[in-house]
């Protein structure tokens, strides 16, 4: 790659990142200009979505010179192509998109957007916009499904657990996370981890818990009934057991969800690997599928169960009271992490971890310095 195409690339992201904001609020503001009618296609608050265009753009111009990273970066446009398809997005729009974008460039750069700039930041967006928009006309099947939610019940004044059923069976595989549009929230897309395997009758649960300033994790928990369509739309993720090696599964709060699709999906085998699942929330009571869990365990030898939660006693406003000893499950107090690694050695293992980015990232270094391969440690950046 020639040294115009780095330096020109690195003027363009250098100055656009000093006032991103300013940038990407001025880029809509052209866009919505030249076509008012594609404001319908994004949410009422873009905060969102200014930060993920901007993100994608600081990608390309910081890959682009560098050939080695070519696949990757084709991979990644490729699949943000077949997203966009669940807003509505068109072939046509990737030409205004281009032109808005380019045109906010110049402005933005002024004078230091000369000829040889100009060049290589119109090829970079036409590769960008042209390989999201063939991968949009070439992806098979429908962008979005349907699901009707049949039933919803609150566990806790913050979790809830909903079930849905499609007309048409979705395509994810077991472990996978789905894009999801709520009705309350138009346009505002997020990620769910199902709790079962995909199967022909298109039933689907999701365990949703409501976090602080989240609208629309409260809204799923609060509003949700009975007859709400929900959107959804493509799979993402990469959590797969490997059947090579014996499987450590690390679930924190609702991480639960994928690594309990992925144990559904073990069960239905004869050959699966010795799994021990250490699932883990804040206080004892909130460890709300136990039961399940110990009824997959009973028929599954294969499958090992111990919970943990951080506190050994409830707070006032969490009445349910479990009975681990009953249910045949180890109960300790202390973080998943930490209960695991006090179990036993997992270094020969492969492990899985699921919950929030916090989790994750602890649990992640913790089994790191415990002697797990960092190449043998799963998660998804949910």
């Amino acid at each position: 790659m020639g040294s115009h195409t780095r330096n020109g690339l690195a003027a363009v992201r250098e100055t656009i990142g000093r006032d991103p904001d300013r940038f990407v609020s001025n880029f809509y503001t052209r866009l919505f200009s030249v076509r008012p009618e594609l404001r319908d296609l994004f949410p009422a608050t873009m905060a969102h979505q200014r930060a993920a265009l901007f993100g994608v753009l600081d990608h390309i111009f910081e890959v682009i010179p560098d050939p080695a990273g070519h696949t990757d970066l084709i991979g990644f446009l490729g699949q943000l192509g077949h997203d966009h398809r669940k807003y509505g997005v068109s072939s046509e729009h990737y030409d205004v998109f281009f032109r808005s974008l380019l045109a906010e460039i110049s402005a933005t750069l002024g004078e230091d957007f000369d000829p040889a700039t100009s060049a290589v930041t119109a090829q970079a967006l036409l590769l960008a916009t042209g390989v999201m928009r063939g991968a949009a006309e070439t992806a098979r099947g429908p962008a979005t499904w349907p699901a009707r939610v049949v039933e919803k019940y609150r566990l806790s004044r913050d979790l809830a657990v909903v079930r849905l059923v499609t007309d048409t069976p979705l395509t994810y595989l077991a472990g996978q996370y789905l894009e999801v549009q709520i009705p309350q929230w138009p346009r505002v897309w997020r990620h769910l981890s199902p709790s079962i395997p995909p199967n022909p009758s298109g039933e689907l649960e999701f365990h949703v818990r409501a976090v602080p300033s989240g609208a629309v994790s409260t809204s799923i928990v609060t509003e949700t009934a009975v007859g709400d369509v929900w959107t959804l739309a493509q799979s993402h993720g990469t959590l797969a057991v490997d059947a090579d090696r014996d499987v450590l599964m690390l679930a924190g709060g609702t991480g639960l969800a994928p690594l309990r699709s992925l144990i559904i999906e073990m069960s239905r085998r004869v050959d699966s690997r010795p799994t021990h699942l250490f699932y883990g929330m804040r206080y004892p009571g909130e460890l709300y599928d136990v039961g399940t869990l110990a009824q997959i365990a009973g028929t599954n030898p294969w499958l090992t169960v111990t919970v943990a939660s951080e506190e050994s006693t409830n707070p006032w406003w969490l009445t349910r009271d479990i009975d681990f000893a009953r249910l045949g499950m180890e109960h300790r107090i202390g973080t998943v992490a930490d209960v695991a690694l006090a179990h036993g050695d997992f270094s020969e293992h492969q492990a899985i971890v699921a919950g929030s980015p916090e989790m994750i990232e602890n649990t992640r270094r913790a089994l790191i310095i415990a002697g797990v391969p960092g190449r043998r440690i799963q998660s998804d950046p949910l």
